[in-house]
């Protein structure tokens, strides 16, 4: 294939834990650079395990000039499992660059199979030869005890693509909190927390929570209880434009909570007081090269 694209920038992320990865990384290095094409290779866990972002949506980091690139990355390579997808998905958030997954690891449910070979995939997607999905992610907005007294000294927005977790902290105490949507109170619970997820989380943490599987077109959220101290718990499923607000209540031993997003931990100095969910300004791409049907992949991989 000659280059019809001169100056783009591709982003190759691999799993340094799998040789195959790691292999198919150099491959592809070589392969692009003799098509003129700039490729950076990097070690999926160098890669923030958090993004914290701006106002606009954007993250407040810059790896740009870090990788080598001169602009823009204009495609993300992952070469992994479905943690190494999570990853590159950070790396790029806020960018318009597309995630073309290659599984490497073992459920691959967001990741292309690796059959038909790591050169004609990317050569397909620099072709424009494969189906484009946008995906739902989030934007977490952290409010800590204190807040309206002291200014916030770091920012406290993050992104993520499957969920956000509030869960038992270090004591291993549950929680009380309270669950609204766009500015009406929904439920008070007590338990072990609960999960705000995309549709592309509802395959992962939100699924074993006991939550619905969703076809990843739809833009809602999905809240799911965590193990709560009731007969009524059930899933609550909200429109896009839907903000989630969940207020961690109760004394001081029940506001011991964690936050997680996309299963990493977000550590603050403050205990939490109140956690905003919505959907993220700038939707992430994935590429499929050959695209099956996701009730097909969900017979295939969880039944």
């Amino acid at each position: 294939m000659q280059s019809a694209l001169p100056h783009m920038n591709v982003l190759v992320v691999a799993n340094s834990e799998s040789g195959t990865a790691s292999d198919s990384s150099f491959l592809l290095q070589s392969y692009l650079n003799s098509q003129g094409i700039v490729c950076r290779v990097v070690d999926s866990q160098t890669l923030p395990g958090s993004v914290a972002l701006s106002d606009d949506g954007c993250p407040l980091f810059d790896h740009l000039t870090e990788w080598g690139f001169d602009g823009p990355v204009d495609l993300a390579v992952a070469l992994g499992g479905d943690g190494t997808i999570l990853r590159t998905a950070r790396a790029v958030c806020g960018m318009s660059a597309p995630v073309l997954g290659i599984n490497f690891g073992h459920l691959g449910f967001l990741a292309n199979p690796t059959d038909a070979g790591v050169v004609p995939m990317v050569a397909a997607a620099l072709a424009g030869d494969v189906v484009e999905e946008r995906r739902t992610n989030l934007r977490i907005d952290v409010e800590c005890e204190g807040d309206d007294c002291e200014p916030i000294e770091r920012p406290r927005s993050y992104f993520a693509l499957n969920e956000l977790t509030v869960s038992r902290g270090a004591s291993g105490r549950i929680v009380d909190f309270s669950v609204g949507v766009s500015g009406d109170h929904v439920a008070s619970m007590r338990g072990d927390g609960l999960v705000v997820s995309t549709a592309t989380g509802s395959t992962a943490y939100a699924l074993s929570a006991g939550g619905p599987l969703v076809a990843p077109g739809f833009r809602g959220l999905v809240v799911v209880p965590i193990a709560v101290h009731t007969l009524r718990s059930r899933t609550l499923v909200t429109e896009h434009h839907d903000v989630v607000e969940v207020e961690l209540t109760g004394d001081d031993g029940r506001r011991d909570a964690t936050l997680f997003a996309d299963g990493e931990p977000l550590v603050f100095e403050r205990p939490v007081k109140r956690v905003i969910v919505r959907a993220g300004q700038h939707p992430t791409t994935f590429l499929r090269y050959r695209r099956e049907s996701f009730y097909t992949q969900v017979s295939r991989v969880f039944f």
